[in-house]
């Protein structure tokens, strides 16, 4: 096995794509997904019962046109498409072609001891979750469920036109992207909170870390020799093959972990809709502390160092994870009160006539109205009256004016026509 560039393949991935105006989290977990694909099902944690393998269901959720989430995710899989032995499934899927590309998959990998280990190993990659998924489809549901799991095993499939579907230690590893507002108008509230959504790792952003009008202009010279070697590194990784153990110092800390886990929930995520996410977060953790050590070296035995890793990348996810469901259950008013937010966000200043007009939907005044107040009694934005025309302003401005009550000139519709303001 040749020598590896790079010490730590994910701090490189995140300088490699460091140009890139998506946030750093959103590059950090395609980094991670990344290498989960290279890893396949070649390695993994024997728990006795059951098998821990690196797969991943990594979804990032951000308002349309806000982060790039689709470009980002394919600076990663771009890479993975170089490595050999690497096999894609369809971004779109259907039974008929997720069958076949499982079928084509198929192959026996050598272990360590000489013996074979059989397996099919697809990643995904779908730049519109939607056209991948739909959560109506209670079959597809459950085919992820169980595969996410990755344990040993066949799956069988009867298909209309190709019969009974066998493939032995299926495996998935998905990198997906979509927005609040499909999560919220897609999934029923009774698929959050278990099942599908808590095997899911959401990522969420809604602002860029930087402008970048022209990247390529800010690439150092040597920027295709960098992805030429990152992809050498995931050659060397993929090559990775057997069980996984944990050091005496890593399983002391993770008994540990697992006491506190389960003993002092985060006030945070005490959202039911978070619970399952929150059950399953040791399998979380611990699929990703493989993928932290397999960045850093070709051993199959995780340190404490790579569980504390992933347990902090985990934590600083999950800050943002309840704004992902945030919108499910709600009613069009209270829905409208987010909208109003997020359009005040982009805008920083918009009058208020502007601001109805954003709503495409066709929302009453009225209803309008009462989802402005209650914007403005969240804390979420504030108003001004400057002259005759009364203005929205985001909270998050520094020079924002104090929240004061809506005036009647508001309530009778007298807005300045003109929309925004600078």
């Amino acid at each position: 096995m040749s020598k590896r560039y790079f010490d730590d393949w994910i701090a490189a991935y995140m300088e490699y794509s460091s140009r890139s105006e998506a946030p750093d989290k959103f590059h950090l977990w395609t980094a991670i997904g990344t290498i989960a694909g290279a890893l396949r099902r070649c390695i993994w944690i024997d728990m006795g019962y059951f098998e821990w393998t690196p797969n991943f269901y990594i979804i990032f959720v951000a308002p349309p046109g806000i982060v790039s989430k689709s470009t980002t995710a394919s600076i990663g899989m771009n890479l993975l498409h170089q490595v050999p032995g690497v096999n894609f499934g369809p971004d779109a899927a259907t039974w008929q072609a997720l069958a076949s590309a499982f079928s084509n998959s198929t192959e026996l990998i050598e272990m360590p001891d000489g013996k074979s280990h059989p397996m099919s190993a697809l990643t995904i990659s779908s730049s519109e979750f939607g056209n991948f998924l739909n959560p109506n489809d209670r079959e597809m549901v459950d085919l992820l469920v169980s595969m996410w799991d990755g344990q040993r095993g066949v799956w069988k499939k009867a298909t209309k036109t190709m019969g009974d579907d066998s493939i032995e230690n299926p495996w998935i590893n998905l990198i997906a992207c979509t927005t609040p507002a499909w999560i919220a108008g897609t999934f029923p509230e009774y698929m959050i909170g278990g099942g599908f959504t808590s095997r899911c790792i959401f990522v969420y952003g809604e602002e860029k870390r930087h402008l970048s009008a022209y990247p390529k202009r800010t690439l150092p010279a040597n920027f295709t020799e960098i992805g030429q070697q990152l992809v050498h590194d995931l050659e060397i990784i993929s090559q990775m093959r057997g069980e996984v153990t944990i050091s005496d110092e890593g399983v002391a800390w993770g008994e540990a972990w697992y006491e506190d886990h389960y003993r002092n929930r985060p006030v945070h995520l005490s959202n039911d809709k978070l619970a399952g996410y929150l059950a399953r977060k040791q399998t979380h953790l611990h699929k990703l502390a493989m993928v932290i050590a397999a960045s850093k070296r070709s051993s199959l035995v995780l340190q404490r160092s790579d569980l504390e890793a992933a347990e902090a990348l985990l934590d600083v996810i999950e800050l943002d994870m309840p704004k992902v469901f945030e919108r499910i259950g709600q009613t069009d008013v209270t829905r409208a009160s987010v909208d109003i937010s997020a359009i005040s966000r982009t805008h920083r200043k918009i009058t208020v006539h502007g601001l109805y007009q954003k709503f495409a939907y066709g929302m009453a005044w009225k209803d309008f109205q009462e989802a402005l107040t209650g914007a403005v009694m969240a804390g979420w934005v504030s108003q001004r009256q400057i002259n005759d025309t009364l203005y929205i302003f985001y909270t998050g401005d520094e020079n924002e004016p104090p929240i004061a009550p809506l005036e009647n000139k508001a309530s009778e519709g007298k807005c300045d026509s003109a929309g925004t303001g600078n």
